[in-house]
């Protein structure tokens, strides 16, 4: 069956994506997910794509427009994970090129993303869709 490709605007939709997403944010619990989605989707443009075959959520992104002095207008991606039961079928290649079209028809100058250091599979991940790697994310914990 063919993958369908959607913008999460309800709750359902929402806490479809959860299971997924828990995959990647394992502190998270259901309540808490779909109460920060929604307040990041009020206050910082934050949205949370799926890619869905058979009716069940095999991938999810969530991601932001957004404009800087650094990067002109660009697509922040947070978040981008396949269900384990389901990588290496091409569903984060199809989200990610999805991902890709988007940013281009918002008139994005680039398409940004944090991988953790500890993600390998990730960052071969990356590598093949010819991201690049330019710069270092620093954090100092409050």
């Amino acid at each position: 069956m063919k993958a369908r490709i959607a913008i999460a605007t309800s709750i359902s939709e929402i806490n479809n994506c959860f299971p997924v997403m828990k995959e990647l944010r394992s502190h998270l619990e259901i309540a808490d997910f779909v109460e920060r989605v929604e307040r990041q989707q009020q206050l910082f443009n934050y949205q949370l794509a799926y890619l869905q075959v058979d009716e069940i959520v095999r991938a999810v992104a969530g991601f932001r427009i957004s404009e800087s002095l650094a990067w002109d207008k660009f697509m922040y991606v947070d978040d981008l994970v396949s269900s384990s039961d389901n990588r290496s079928q091409g569903y984060g290649a199809e989200l990610f090129n999805w991902l890709l079209e988007y940013a281009r028809a918002e008139n994005c100058q680039q398409l940004n993303l944090d991988s953790g250091v500890q993600r390998f599979a990730a960052h071969r991940f990356y590598l093949r869709q010819r991201m690049e790697i330019s710069s270092h994310h620093f954090t100092l914990h409050l």
